[in-house]
């Protein structure tokens, strides 16, 4: 997928169940990543040392290797690549050996995407790896001047905006941007269209709220 990505920021996902596995790579992909899927172990030491990815979402539960042992063994030979465990080991013995084998987060299963995407980037901010840009189509919002297409954007318009790029394909609901944009649903229109008027991105669906063009 082209929209979201972010060149430099790499994430590889090792996960053996197939469907689970394309849910994580669209979701991290529409938040700005480029993300490199795995359904087992057995080519990641090599993708590591080739192109040095960011951080690796590991399950525990893989085939012929086990999670913990798979990053023990990466530490043993050096290799400090970020972690986290998402599994459904979720015992705290099970958690305390991830932390123990390495890893920097534990996330246990079942878990929400939007939670994932916290960690991540809050794994990526401690090893001083933060997202700069996110992209939808030909658009770039700047996180860092809150700037959309380089055009500034107010506090509040680059919330909203950024609440879009990083939900992609869904409709943002009037009350949604009430909260965000702290005016009263009745004037959510004036406000949207405020960013319109600056760059034209946003499309009403009727009796509903608004969606990326």
């Amino acid at each position: 997928m082209e929209n979201g990505k972010l060149k430099g920021i790499t994430i590889a996902v090792i996960e053996d169940e197939e469907d689970l596995l394309e849910l994580i790579e669209f979701h991290l992909q529409n938040a700005g990543f480029d993300v490199v899927g795995f359904l087992n172990a057995k080519n990641v030491e090599k993708f590591i040392e080739e192109e040095n990815p960011a951080l690796l979402i590991v399950d525990r539960n893989l085939p012929q290797v086990e999670g913990v042992s798979f990053i023990k063994n990466l530490r043993k030979k050096g290799i400090l690549t970020p972690v986290i465990f998402l599994t459904a080991k979720n015992s705290e013995d099970e958690i305390l050996e991830g932390f123990e084998a390495g890893a920097d987060d534990y996330i246990t299963k079942p878990f929400s995407f939007k939670e994932l995407l916290a960690r991540v980037n809050a794994v990526l901010k401690r090893n001083h790896l933060q997202i700069q840009k996110i992209s939808y189509k030909n658009h770039s919002l700047n996180l860092k001047d809150k700037s959309l297409d380089g055009i500034k954007l107010t506090n509040k318009e680059f919330e909203t905006v950024k609440l879009f790029f990083e939900n992609q394909n869904k409709i943002i609901t009037r009350e949604e941007l009430a909260e965000i944009l702290e005016v009263s649903e009745k004037s959510v229109n004036v406000a949207i269209n405020r960013i319109n008027h600056k760059i034209d991105i946003f499309e009403p669906v009727r009796g509903v709220g608004y969606k990326l063009k």
